[in-house]
């Protein structure tokens, strides 16, 4: 494995300790700040707020109260200004980049969190609802507060989960799990189509949630979509760890992936596999590539890497999403070691910190201020449920991230040095142009790193919606071209916009790939290894801290 020391890098604690120490050398940079704040506003509350102010696209301020009624012009304005002035105080002040990134984060969330929309009385649409109901918002309000102060640790609900049963509504497609071990269930779908590719599926879901996404309602259902296209589909269901299992690191895990790997090749009779990985299961997935190319071992006919990252040089520089991810986990690795797993409920409510407009007051504002209900959304409901990562997993995944490792050249794995241009099959890799966990330019560096010919899709969605995007979602688009460019402007210049949704295209790219159909299987799994259960199986139904 690769090295994770921080080179005494202290983190946020060390920033704050920079931040203080910078305004002891600047003190008049802080004065010229309030100075400047206060000319400004007064400007704007002496004008009504028709003041020419630099103003910045904030859904929260779309109402058309904002604009049209002075109070709230001059209320919006004020705050845009004081948040402007605050971002390029912090810009000026003497710290290094890293630090200059950490306390802008930090001031980011607190600016969010006085948002005049924040409050009943600054926000338009919760005044509307508070005349229009009599109250009565604000009374059903209170009780969604008091539910979620009891029932989810004082945070928002983020959805109704009364809604949503895996295995009942969500995760319904027939299959069986065939092979267990202690860290995963290696589950396979029954046949639709008289037919199937020659070539199956793997699907290896990332570790720090629950596999059923690829598997939510029928007609949003990836499995569902690639069964009826006529392909054999296995997918991993990892088991939620607890404390005990702090040891089991990423060699493990591939380990156990290699071992399922091994497994479809025989249940199916197929030498090669098409190999798909998502998020963090696709950097699993990438070990196990440069694994089997260290060893010679030829199984990938092709290899999918759905909104990953694997090169991370310079990414946290040009990518605030990607930085602020990277700094969250490295605060969580110091959890990890006490605790001996990355609680996945403690991971949530952080990611949710940094983008607090977006995970945070809006479901204050729906379900306190104007007293509805959470959603009932699958989406939201699969990323509720949350799972914990094992400390040395953890650990091993900083390593690669902090190192750069698997450009670098220092990843390691069972005792084989990893290098991902010897990655010989074709790869299709796809990125989101509005996430925010795995920026898409950081997802194309993978197309420099491999050595078949890549395909590369740039889907109009965020990170979870570039997976969940089906058929029947008449808004998809994504772009892509024949001959992938090594830099990714170049590729948003010259590519071509397509309408619909990347599952056809990627599946026709894979049938073109695969083995010649033959007839499907009658039963699933064979004598060696029998069904267990049906699908979806015993781990996904493991709640996160209860192993």
């Amino acid at each position: 494995m690769t090295n994770d020391d921080t080179s005494g890098d202290k983190g946020f604690v060390g920033a704050v300790a920079n931040f203080y120490a910078a305004l002891a050398r600047q003190p008049m940079d802080m004065m010229k700040l309030g100075l400047n704040s206060s000319n400004q506003m007064l400007g704007i509350l002496s004008s009504l707020g028709k003041q020419d102010v630099a103003e910045i696209a904030d859904k929260r301020f779309n109402d058309p109260v904002w604009d049209s009624n002075p109070a709230y012009r001059v209320l919006k304005q004020s705050y845009m200004a004081w948040c402007s002035n605050v971002i390029t105080w912090i810009d000026g002040l003497d710290l290094e980049h890293r630090d200059t990134e950490r306390m802008k984060l930090l001031t980011g969330t607190i600016l969010d969190s006085f948002s005049p929309t924040n409050l009943l009385i600054g926000n338009p649409a919760a005044m509307k609802k508070t005349l229009e109901s009599g109250g009565e918002n604000i009374l059903s309000g209170l009780r969604n507060l008091v539910d979620d102060m009891v029932n989810n640790e004082g945070m928002p609900s983020m959805v109704d989960r009364s809604k949503f049963n895996v295995g009942e509504n969500l995760g319904i497609s027939k299959g069986e799990v065939i092979h267990r071990d202690e860290l995963r269930e290696l589950i396979q779908y029954a046949p639709q189509t008289d037919k199937v590719k020659g070539t199956p599926i793997l699907v290896v879901p990332p570790q720090i949630n629950k596999f059923y996404v690829w598997d939510l309602a029928p007609e949003r259902s990836l499995v569902e979509f690639l069964v009826q296209q006529g392909y054999s589909v296995y997918i991993v269901s990892w088991r939620n760890p607890g404390s005990n299992d702090a040891d089991y690191g990423l060699e493990d895990y591939v380990k156990s992936l290699d071992h399922a790997s091994e497994i479809v090749t025989k249940v199916s009779k197929s030498p090669k596999i098409h190999v798909a990985g998502a998020c963090s299961g696709g950097i699993t997935m990438s070990m196990l590539l440069g694994y089997w190319a260290a060893k010679g071992i030829d199984r990938a006919a092709t290899a999918t890497f759905l909104v990953t990252i694997l090169d991370t040089d310079g990414a946290a520089n040009t990518s605030m999403g990607l930085f602020a991810n990277l700094e969250v986990l490295s605060l969580a690795k110091q959890m990890s070691r006490a605790r001996g797993v990355v609680q996945g409920k403690d991971l949530a409510k952080v990611f949710a910190w940094l983008r607090p407009n977006d995970l945070v007051w809006a479901y204050w504002i729906n379900n306190y201020l104007l007293g509805q209900n959470p959603p009932a959304f699958d989406i939201l409901y699969w990323n509720d449920d949350t799972t914990n990562m094992t400390a040395k997993l953890h650990a091993d995944y900083m390593g690669l991230l902090e190192t750069n490792g698997l450009v670098s050249g220092t990843a390691e794995i069972l005792g084989e040095q990893i290098d991902l241009s010897k990655v010989s099959c074709d790869n299709y890799v796809l990125g989101g142009t509005t996430d925010h966990i795995t920026p898409w330019d950081g997802c194309y560096r993978t197309v420099n790193m491999l050595g078949g010919k890549s395909e590369f899709i740039l889907s109009s969605s965020g990170h979870i919606q570039a997976i969940v995007n089906p058929p029947t979602n008449r808004k998809a688009k994504f772009r892509r071209m024949d001959d992938v460019p090594s830099d990714p402007e170049v590729f948003v210049k010259n590519s071509t916009e397509m309408e619909g949704t990347w599952w056809l295209h990627w599946s026709e790219w894979m049938a073109e790939r695969s083995a010649k159909e033959k007839a499907a299987p009658k039963t699933l799994g064979n004598k060696d290894f029998p069904g267990l259960c049906p699908a979806p199986g015993t781990y996904v139904l493991q709640e996160a801290g209860k192993p």
